[in-house]
């Protein structure tokens, strides 16, 4: 068993202006001289935390985390104009631009996966590996599983909480109805419907539920930022061309890239069939399938997978 690596502080952190309107935090872990990583997090909306510099060698790794538009310590809070894929692909270029990196490895897990391909498929040329947890596409059937049928008849009682919020008559797109609730402009409205949406992922990511993971989830600045930026991207297909996009292009350009794919077999959020998906697309990747794990990275298995790809990689 592989664990994380001990806490650590970051050795720079600096705010980083990317629009007119954003601003991005950005921070860096580790070794200054070492061998570049950047982390993209999970949603859309999620934010870093600490833990994230910890699947990395800080001895080895120069690790660069930051904040995706509109969370974590990013401005404005939950905000969704300029706020699209292509546009954190482009923050991430610009970070880079300014870090004076010339290749680095990408990391990602959940939505992270998704932004970790998007970036590779626009810039593969910078990228020296891929690690990807919870593979994630975006693809209509992905988002139908989890907000509309399919994790409801695995979490029943957690799913009717979802569905409080949410008149019967709306019920048969739930997506397109929380969108109209968490973007109505009335406070209490997008409140009550950021904390249901928020915590039925929280409440499902890990497959023993996690009461620690729930409260977080259900903290009314999280759950404002989560809520609001993943049903904007969703309700806009990920602002990818058309549906199965991604997949596509990964197949088409990414076939000699060196990458690890580490998926939770019980993992109701991003189920494995898309990891499987990728894999197939993508047959030089390496799929590791973990037997007694959900979604979540922290999860004893997942971390193992992940640690262990770091650690072969830093060597590239």
């Amino acid at each position: 068993m592989t664990v994380l690596f001990p806490p650590l502080e970051p050795f720079n952190s600096f705010r980083m202006s990317v629009s007119g309107l954003h601003h991005i935090h950005v921070e860096e872990a580790g070794n200054p001289q070492g061998v570049p990583v950047v982390f993209f997090h999970g949603g859309p909306g999620g934010g870093t935390d600490p833990m994230h510099r910890r699947y990395f060698d800080p001895a080895k790794y120069r690790i660069v985390l930051f904040d995706q538009r509109g969370c974590g310590k990013s401005t404005p809070h939950a905000e969704l104009k300029e706020n699209t894929t292509w546009d954190l692909v482009n923050d991430a270029e610009a970070i880079r631009s300014r870090l004076k990196i010339d290749r680095w490895h990408v990391f990602g897990g959940s939505w992270g996966s998704t932004l970790a391909l998007s970036y590779a498929v626009l810039h593969p040329e910078k990228v020296r590996s891929l690690v990807l947890r919870g593979i994630f596409l975006i693809r209509r059937s992905e988002i139908q599983f989890f907000y509309q049928e399919g994790t409801s008849w695995i979490f029943p009682d957690f799913w009717d909480e979802y569905l409080k919020p949410i008149p019967e008559a709306e019920r048969g797109d739930l997506v397109t109805a929380y969108y109209r609730r968490l973007t109505c402009g009335d406070d209490e409205i997008e409140a009550e419907a950021a904390r249901a949406w928020s915590v039925w992922e929280g409440s499902t990511s890990k497959l023993f539920p996690d009461e620690g993971l729930i409260h977080r989830t259900a903290g009314d600045g999280f759950a404002r930022q989560l809520a609001r930026i993943e049903c904007h991207y969703f309700v806009n297909n990920g602002f990818f061309p058309y549906d199965g996009w991604l997949l596509e292009q990964a197949a088409k350009k990414l076939q000699s890239i060196p990458t690890v794919i580490v998926q939770g077999r019980y993992d109701v959020v991003c189920p494995a069939k898309s990891a499987w998906d990728l894999k197939k697309a993508m047959p030089n990747a390496e799929l590791i399938i973990v037997k007694d794990a959900g979604h979540s990275a922290s999860e004893t298995g997942i971390v193992t997978g992940l640690v262990d790809a770091t650690n072969r990689f830093v060597s590239l």
